[in-house]
Order: structure tokens, then sequence, then C-alpha cells
């Protein structure tokens, strides 16, 4: 008898082919002496579509909502029908026995592998294989150590929990919308929150008025110092009020009445999960969140150079501390060879801030495996990428930055200046890491840092010179990838609730795997913009936030999802109870939009009107930059894009092929274009008669 493994991708279910030596190959299977291996292609099934349930729901219609079917129906996602069917001829073989479900180890990955199980009707033994890189290595560990399928039944139902949750509030939500406001709206539990955020910071943004401020510094020759009230306030609101107090220590003498210094150590960054590593994508490389996921997982599944990369874990467990040392030989042929030998000679530190059981759930950090690093089979990005993960994972098992803190308190004529400096001790892991010490934009008021270590109470300087400095306060900076991503990963402020706040605060908006998603989705969308580096709210998407429900708005609705679902895969809840609070929300949601007294007013709109329907067309921009015109009816979906039209040698796309064809059908004449002679003839004695 034969084990049938379940496999997510077919680039992974070859790998794992090739190790349990399945030699007979074909397009969508391999098998060999003990193993057939077949895989998913992403999901093979779906929820079924509102119209599966109910001829009424084809059209999308107000007086339909909300849409609850009594039982979710599942369906075999068209695209990828061929491959479902043979997956499903293979469990039902008579020489199968046994399942391993080789999926992405995670929610989504055993939902994948569960929806094929029930579609298939397979009742027979299963395993399941989890493991965290594509080694060879890893991959004959995995087998020799499968879990019982039944230990993850319950994070199953917590995945099925999620996809029926999302579509009855997503769908519900986004028809009752468009219908209400006619025009294409969609909204959803993660992705309006983010919105909103998006929103948010815009308004603050409109709404900021700088205000002029002015700081006070004395330049003391050797350094300089700056003043500040007793209660740490180091700026004027008036000139007059900084230039009275520049004038009282001018041409004076300024003496250090007290100084300090201390022995401080700084640990290094925390290795990488994926929001991190596509936190640091955009900041260094440029790179969107989906562009950072989609490079790491070619380092992982195609050349497994690197761990599985759908991870929420900065930390690794005690047993893989003795393979620390094969993962920097692996990576020994890159530009930190120096550092590496340095760290193979000496015993690894391995302290909480990297090795820690407990904060590690599914996947442990993203760090290289112990496969040997060959730069010359990446590209170009892959090794932008990969050198962030080398340089980290280096960085991690460096010693800390030492240094010496100094802080001066200093007299000029009865007013206090203060300086402040420090002197490296130990370079430790910053001799490594230039960019981990990144930061947000420093306060052009703040201390400058400084070389005071000769100094001692007592010391006396003249003053200089004693200079005014006027500022402007700045208003919040608009969002970036990295910055968006911090916010969704802790938008905990937007919180009022303490318990919500701390569940939040653990999972946030979304997942690590899905905010890119989110993101593109958002753009594609056209409810926000990159400008740059920055995401800017379009007028659409700030007036999809205007009228949306209120408890949409806030993450605090995801919040109470996330801690349900959590509890569902720890077995503390049962998904029907979940489900069913579900609907009396989205039932609730829907009235709220049906009843809703706002109407749709996009700031966008152009002076065009649609050919097709006639009403004025709403002016966005595509991914890169060009101007679209798209019609705001829902029933319509007319779209122009200037840009493109023009060039004659362009293919044209399926809707646009469809829309010039109801424009052809729309104003041709409906009479013939050719006659035959004797139709001619006949026509002709007609209108003689």
């Amino acid at each position: 008898m034969k084990t049938i493994v379940l496999a997510e991708k077919p680039s992974v279910g070859r790998e794992l082919a090739r190790v349990l030596k399945c030699d007979k190959k074909t397009k969508s299977f391999c098998e060999g002496r003990d193993y057939i291996v077949t895989w998913a292609m992403g999901h093979l099934v779906e929820l079924a579509d509102p119209g599966e349930y109910d001829d009424k729901y084809q059209k999308w219609d107000l007086n339909t909502l909300p849409m609850l079917p009594e039982k979710m129906k599942h369906k075999v996602i068209r695209k990828t029908s061929h491959q479902f069917r043979t997956v499903q001829g293979i469990l039902k073989r008579k020489d199968v026995n046994r399942l391993v479900i080789a999926t992405d180890a995670g929610r989504e990955g055993e939902l994948v592998a569960r929806w094929i199980m029930r579609l298939s009707g397979w009742k027979g033994e299963t395993h399941r294989l989890w493991i965290s890189s594509q080694t060879d290595q890893a991959i004959r560990e995995g087998f020799k150590n499968l879990k019982p399928g039944k230990d993850y039944v319950n994070l199953f139902h917590s995945a099925e929990a999620r996809a029926e949750a999302d579509w009855l509030v997503g769908l519900n939500i986004t028809r009752a919308l468009s219908c209400r406001y006619d025009t294409r709206l969609s909204a959803g539990r993660v992705q309006t929150p983010t919105l909103a955020m998006l929103v948010r910071r815009e308004e603050e943004r409109d709404n900021f008025e700088p205000q002029e401020y002015w700081t006070v510094e004395a330049d003391l020759g050797a350094f300089s110092a700056q003043w500040r009230s007793d209660k740490g306030v180091n700026r004027f609101n008036s000139y007059d009020k900084a230039l009275a107090l520049a004038s009282k220590m001018e041409n004076r003498e300024a003496l250090i009445v007290e100084i300090s210094k201390k022995s401080k150590s700084e640990a290094p960054p925390k290795a990488y999960d994926l929001t991190e590593q596509q936190r640091d994508g955009n900041r260094y490389l440029g790179f969107s969140a989906k562009k950072t996921l989609q490079v790491l997982q070619g380092l992982y599944e195609r050349h497994k150079y690197v761990t599985y990369p759908r991870t929420d874990s900065r930390h690794i467990t005690t047993d893989m501390v003795p393979t620390l040392k094969d993962r920097l030989k692996a990576v020994r042929e890159t530009a930190y060879r120096d550092q590496i030998n340095m760290l193979l000679k000496s015993e690894l530190k391995t302290d909480k801030n990297f090795v820690d059981n407990n904060r590690v759930s599914d996947h442990h950090a993203i760090i290289p495996t112990e496969e040997k690093a060959d730069l010359k089979n990446l590209s170009v990005e892959e090794k932008q990428l990969f050198d962030l993960i080398v340089r980290r994972f280096v960085v991690v098992l460096s010693e800390p930055y030492r240094y010496e803190s100094i802080a001066m308190t200093l007299e000029i004529n009865g007013e206090k200046v203060y300086a402040r400096g420090s002197r490296t001790l130990e370079k430790g892991w910053k001799s490594i890491d230039r960019q981990s010490g990144y930061t947000e934009m420093e306060d052009d008021s703040a201390m400058p840092d400084q070389a005071l270590s000769d100094y001692v109470k007592g010391d006396k300087f003249p003053v200089k010179s004693v200079s005014t400095r006027k500022g402007l306060t700045k208003a919040p900076a608009r969002y970036t990838e990295a910055t968006l991503l911090t916010a969704m990963e802790n938008p905990s402020r937007f919180v009022s609730d303490k318990k919500l706040k701390e569940t939040i605060r653990q999972g946030g908006l979304g997942t690590p795997a899905t905010r890119a998603d989110i993101i593109e989705k958002l753009l594609s969308s056209y409810y926000i913009d990159r400008k740059g580096k920055e995401l800017v709210p379009t007028a659409v998407g700030i007036e999809l936030i205007r009228i949306v429900p209120e408890m949409l708005k806030s993450p605090e609705l995801t919040a109470q999802w996330e801690q349900r679902f959590t509890d569902i895969a720890e077995g503390r809840e049962q998904t029907k109870n979940f489900i069913g609070e579900i609907r009396e929300e989205t039932k609730r949601i829907v009235s709220d939009v049906k009843n809703s007294k706002l109407t749709y007013e996009p700031k966008n709109l152009s002076r065009k009107d649609c050919p097709m329907c006639g009403k004025k067309l709403m002016e966005i921009h595509d991914k890169k930059g060009n101007p679209k015109f798209v019609c705001q009816s829902l029933a319509c979906g007319y779209e122009d894009e200037p840009e493109r039209s023009s060039d004659p040698y362009r293919r044209q796309g399926r809707k646009e092929r469809a829309m010039n064809s109801r424009l052809v059908s729309q104003y041709s004449s409906k009479e013939k274009d050719t006659m035959t002679l004797g139709e001619m003839l006949k026509a002709q004695m007609k209108k003689q008669q």
C-alpha cells in the first residue's frame, strides 16, 4: 500500500517527491514505490458564490440582502479543476491507505488540504508534515516525525471559521454598499480599518497647522549645549523670549555643575519575522511588501537558502541551537566572511533575545538554512534580500554594542544648559549592521550627540556665541509600506477596550502572510495611490471611509475575531457559536447601510461623461501613475485609459473588448451593412410603388 503526500504548490511537491524517491513524474503528480506526491495550486476548493445558493443572488440587489445561507457550500475552482480531479482520483485508488498533509504549515495551509479531503471524500488515516525549511535534511526529519492529523483538526476549524466569517461579512457589506450607492465599492474586516488608518493620517495632515518655535543653543568651543527648562521644555513659542534668553547668556562663562557617565549596552535587533523583513525590504531596497514575499518564497522553495517565510516569530527554539554553526558555515561565502569566521571560533551567544521556546508559535524566525549558498544562482533581487537575511543572522549572534553615555548640566548666568555625548567601548553588532540602526526622522530640536569624555565637574568654558534657531512643527508623515506594516502589526492605539488592546497587540490586522495582499488590494481597488514611497488615500478611499459603518473602521472587530480564532484553534470554543454571532453581526451591518442617510459624493469626478451610461467619470491613477477614468455606476463598469488608448500596438484587455462590443452594439445602425443585387432591386421596386 502507498501513502499520498499532498503539497500546496507544484514546486514544493516536486522537491518532496525527489527526496522520497518518486521517480515516475507527470505534470500532476510523482510516484515511487512507497509514496505518491501530488499538489494543490494554492486553493483548489473555495466557498461557493452567492448565486449557487439561490438564483436571486445572481443579481446584486439591496432587497436580497443579507445573504445568510443555512450551510456554507464549497466548490472546485474551475481554473484548477483538472488538478483537483487528479488529486481526487489518487485519493480513491485502491492501493492508497494513508495521507500526509504537506501543505504550508499554518492555518491557511490546513484549510487548503482539508477542503480537498472533504470534497474528495477522504476518510482514511491522516498524518501531518510540519517543517520550517525545504532542505533535504529537514524533509527527511519531518517524515520521521510525522504528527497525527487529528492534532490539527482544531486549526482547520479556526481557518474555516475565518473563511466563512469573511464571506458573510465581506460579501454582504460589499454588495450592500455597492447597491446602496450605485457604485463599485468593497469593504472587509481587515482592508477597511487599514484604509481608515491611512485616511485618518491624511485628515491629520490636512488639519495640521504648523507652529513656529525657537530653540537657544550656546557654542562652547569644543561642544555645544542647549537650553532647557526645569520641566524639560526646550522650545519657545515667542522669538522675543528666545532672543532675551540668548542675550542673557552672551559673553558669559559656562560652568559644569553636574556630569554623569554610565556604561550601557544595546542588544542586537531581533531576527526577522515576515513583517520585519517586509519593512526592511521597503526601507532599504524599495520593495513592496508583496515583492518581498515573492522573493522570499523563491529563496525558500527554489533555492532552499532560507527557512519558512510566512512566520510571525522573531525567535528560534532551543533544539535549533546545535545547527547554528552549520548555518553560519553555509553562508560563509558572502560579504560577512570575516565576521562569520570570528563567530565560529567561539561559543555562540544564544540568549533570550534570539532563543526562546515561549516566543515561537507555528514557525520560528527567518534565518538561513544549512544549504550551502551559491550567490551565482540568485537574481539581483534575491541577492539583495538574502544579504539582509544573512546580515541580520550574523548581527543577532554578535555581541551587544557597549558604550559610555555622558550627560552634562552647565550653568550660564543663572540659566541651565545641557549637553550629551557617548563614547564607544565595544562596537559589537554595530560594526556589522549599518542598516539596523534605522530610526524615524529625528526631531530638529533634539540635542546633538558629542564627544564629552574628557571633562569633569567644575570645568569652565567661555561662551563663544549664543544662537536662536527657528523651527516649524511638522505634520505627521504619510504612511509608507514599511510604516503601514508596523501600524497593521500593532494597531492597538486605535482600540479603546483594554482586553482587546492586548489581543490585537498579539495579532494585529491580518496575518504576516496576508498584509501584503491587503495593501495590493487597496491599490488595485483605487482606494490608495503610491506617490514615491508614500501611500496616499484617493478621493474614493476617503469617501468610502466616510460612508462605511463605524464598526468596520476600527481594528476592534479584527481583534475580537482573532481572539475567537485562537480559542477555536486551541479547543476552547466551537465554530458554530462564533459563526452564529457573525450572522447576527452581518444583519446589523447590512441594516446600518440600508438605513444610512449618507450620500456618496467622491471629490474626484471629472468633467467627462461616461459614453455608456452618461454619468460623470471618476479620475484615478493606475499602478504606474497613469491617469485613468472609471465610471462610478455599479451597472456600467466603463474604463478609459487615455495613455494606453493612444498606443496603436497595445493589446486590448478582456474588459475593454467587452465594453467596445457594447458600444458598437449600442450606437451602430441595425440595418444590414451589405445587400445582394436581388435585395437591392426589390427595395427599389417598393420605393416606386
